[in-house]
C-alpha cells in the first residue's frame, strides 16, 4: 500500500497551534521564530489544502472558527505524539539524559525545590531539569499539550486521566500570633474553634485555597477580605494585622517560624493534601519520571516535630 503525502507538515501544525494560543499572528510568528508574512503564507496554504478556514482575521484581532477548533485540538495531540516519538528515540541510548520539563505549584516550589535540586543533579548528572510554576489548571493544560513532561500537584484536585506517583502527605496547620486565643492550646484545633474567626486565604485559582475554604466553612469561620497570591504574604499579613490563616506543613519552617508565629495542628483528617507527580499515560519518559518521584520522596521536607519523632528510637539505642 502506497503512502499518499499529507497536505500539511508538522511545522505548519506548529504555526496553527501557536496562532490559536496567542490569538495574534505577530506573537505566534515571534514564538515560532519566523517572520509574520511567512507564517501567514503557511497558514493560508494549509487552509486552502484542507478546504477549511481555521481563523477569522479581523483588524488587530484573530478568532478561531468553529470548524478550526477540532482541527487545532487534533493538531495539538499529533504534535505531542511527535514530540514523544522524538524524545523516545533520543532517550533510547540513555533515558536519564537530555532535558525534562516539570511544572510545580507555587505553594510547593519554595519549600521542596531548594531541597530537591542538588539531589536530582547528583542522581541524574546527564539530565537537565527545567521547572516552571503555575496553577493546577494551567499546568494540566500544559501537560496535555506536551509543553511539560510532568507536574507536582495536589491529588485532591481534579487531575483527569493521568499517571500519578505519591510523594508525601502534607497536613495543614493553623497559624496565629502567639497572643491569639487559639494559640493557648496544644491539642489539634477543631473546626468548631474557628467559629467567627477571620481566616486569610489565597486568591482564586489556587487549589489549596479551595481545601482551606472547605475547612473554614465547616467551622463557620469568615473569610478575610484580603486574598493573597502566596503563602508568604498570608503569613506576613497575620503577623502584622492579626487574624489566622491555614498553611501546609511543608511551609511552616520557612514561613511561620521565621515570622515568630504560633503553629497548631488541625484535628480534621481531611485537612491535608497529597503531593503527587503526574504525567501523561504512555509517556516516553515514564521510567525517568518514576525515578524523579523517588528522589522527591526521599528529600521531601518533613516537619521538625516529625523529624524529632523519627530520631528518638536511634537515640535510645
Amino acid at each position: 500500500m502506497a503512502f499518499a503525502p499529507h497536505p500539511f507538515t508538522l511545522r505548519q501544525l506548529q504555526y496553527v497551534t501557536a496562532v490559536a494560543q496567542e490569538l495574534s499572528f505577530r506573537r505566534a510568528a515571534a514564538r515560532c521564530g519566523v517572520s509574520q508574512p511567512s507564517l501567514s503564507t503557511q497558514l493560508t496554504q494549509i487552509e486552502e489544502a484542507m478546504g477549511v478556514q481555521l481563523f477569522e482575521r479581523r483588524h488587530k484581532r484573530v478568532l478561531v472558527t468553529s470548524a478550526g477548533r477540532d482541527f487545532i485540538e487534533r493538531s495539538k495531540r499529533l504534535l505531542r505524539d511527535a514530540d514523544e516519538l522524538l524524545s523516545s528515540a533520543l532517550r533510547s541510548a540513555d533515558p536519564f539524559s537530555g532535558s525534562v520539563h516539570l511544572g510545580v505549584l507555587p505553594t510547593i516550589s519554595p519549600y521542596l525545590l531548594p531541597r530537591l535540586t542538588v539531589p536530582l543533579r547528583k542522581a541524574f548528572p546527564q539530565l537537565r531539569v527545567l521547572w516552571a510554576e503555575g496553577t493546577t489548571a494551567a499546568l494540566l493544560e500544559e501537560l496535555a499539550d506536551g509543553r511539560i513532561d510532568a507536574a507536582l500537584l495536589a491529588r485532591e484536585a481534579e487531575l483527569g486521566d493521568v499517571e500519578t506517583d505519591v510523594i508525601a502527605s502534607d497536613p495543614f496547620v493553623l497559624v496565629t500570633r502567639p497572643e491569639h486565643r487559639l494559640a493557648g492550646k496544644s491539642a489539634p484545633a477543631s473546626a468548631a474553634e474557628l467559629r467567627d474567626e477571620q481566616v486569610l486565604l489565597l486568591a482564586e485559582g489556587h487549589c489549596f485555597r479551595e481545601q482551606a475554604l472547605e475547612l473554614c466553612e465547616s467551622g463557620n469561620a469568615r473569610e478575610g477580605e484580603f486574598r493573597a497570591t502566596s503563602l508568604c504574604t498570608l503569613v506576613q499579613m497575620v503577623s502584622s494585622a492579626g487574624g489566622v490563616t491555614v498553611i501546609p506543613s511543608m511551609a511552616v519552617d520557612v514561613e511561620a517560624k521565621r515570622a515568630g508565629l504560633h503553629v497548631r495542628a488541625l484535628a480534621s483528617s481531611s485537612a491535608r493534601r497529597t503531593i503527587v507527580l503526574v504525567w501523561r499515560k504512555g509517556s516516553a519518559v515514564d521510567s525517568l519520571l518514576r525515578a524523579i518521584a523517588g528522589v522527591a520522596r526521599d528529600f521531601y521536607p518533613r516537619p521538625i516535630a516529625e523529624q524529632r519523632t523519627k530520631r528518638r528510637p536511634s537515640a535510645k539505642r
